[in-house]
């Protein structure tokens, strides 16, 4: 495997690492609480009640770690390639618009590890199940609907995909541009990778929030069909159930959840729990691209 493929990989899942609480906290903001009522004391929609336990924290996180890390690694592969054949040098790219593109490139190949991950992983952390777990919902999905339910809700994850990957990279070698000066030590070098990597995550979420948040609740939408209908602890994902029970049919396209959301809530909704999410990417992508990095320098002199 080449370096840029392991140092992606593990940049990834140790982003995952970091910044799953608030990832949690940033996909049951989005979902928010369909079934929810004024007798019930709590919301989905309530920060604190998104941290009900301790497991809480590290809830949706299997899926994650294994399909970001591969994510991430098919994603700088892609990316390294894309912008080689554009006529660009990965290492020191002088074209911002061919940085967009092949980022863009980038999102779209991820497509593959990207849909199912993220299905499972939204499913797992809006669920308050004591048993649910990234590998209970993965099988209880595949055993209902196969294969194409875990690419359920595939169109918009791939759209947001590609437009904020080429914000992504984008936004990091614009800024890294910006800072970089011949003269740093390295230990300047390696606090504006810091930095830049961070502020290329909220550019990044921010110019594909909308999307991220219609994407949580197509994805989110066997728990919703059925959460009117049974007891709070029965109501999300339950496996004993046929695909017709659980309303498949009755489920709406990306248009359709846009439309209903901004009817019914404004448009505020579709930028709910940026401020987590925000706070969230700074940290992860921080931490992500100084791991890819130090990993690619420590790859090329091995």
């Amino acid at each position: 495997m080449s370096a840029d493929f392991w140092a992606g990989y593990l940049s990834g899942a140790a982003g995952i690492l970091i910044g799953n609480p608030l990832d949690l906290a940033k996909t049951r903001l989005q979902a928010g609480s369909p079934a929810s009522s004024p007798e019930e004391p709590t919301s989905l929609r309530n920060f604190k009640s998104n941290f009900d336990r301790a497991g809480t924290l590290v809830r949706g996180v299997t899926a994650p770690i294994l399909g970001y890390g591969a994510l991430n690694a098919i994603l700088f592969v892609t990316y390294n390639r894309s912008l080689t054949l554009f006529g660009d040098d990965p290492a020191t790219p002088n074209n911002l618009w061919k940085v967009w593109c092949a980022g863009a490139v980038g999102g779209l190949a991820t497509f593959v590890v990207s849909a199912p991950t993220e299905l499972v992983k939204c499913r797992t952390q809006v669920s308050t199940a004591a048993a649910a777990s990234s590998w209970s919902i993965a099988r209880d999905t595949w055993k209902q609907e196969g294969i194409r339910g875990l690419y359920y809700g595939g169109g918009i994850t791939s759209v947001r995909d590609a437009v904020g990957y080429g914000f992504y990279f984008w936004s990091y070698e614009m800024s890294k541009q910006a800072m970089s000066s011949p003269n740093d030590t390295d230990k300047q070098a390696a606090m504006k990778v810091l930095f830049c990597g961070g502020l290329a995550g909220i550019v990044t979420w921010a110019s594909i929030f909308p999307l991220d948040v219609v994407k949580t609740r197509v994805q989110t939408q066997v728990a919703d069909a059925i959460s009117s209908t049974l007891p709070e602890e029965q109501r999300l994902l339950r496996g004993d159930l046929e695909p017709t029970k659980l309303g498949i049919s009755k489920r709406q396209g990306a248009f359709q959840i846009a439309r209903q959301s901004y009817r019914n809530e404004g448009i505020a909704v579709f930028f709910r729990g940026l401020g987590v999410c925000s706070v969230r990417a700074f940290v992860v992508n921080a931490v992500q691209w100084a791991v890819y990095e130090w990993m690619m320098r420590l790859l090329r002199q091995a």
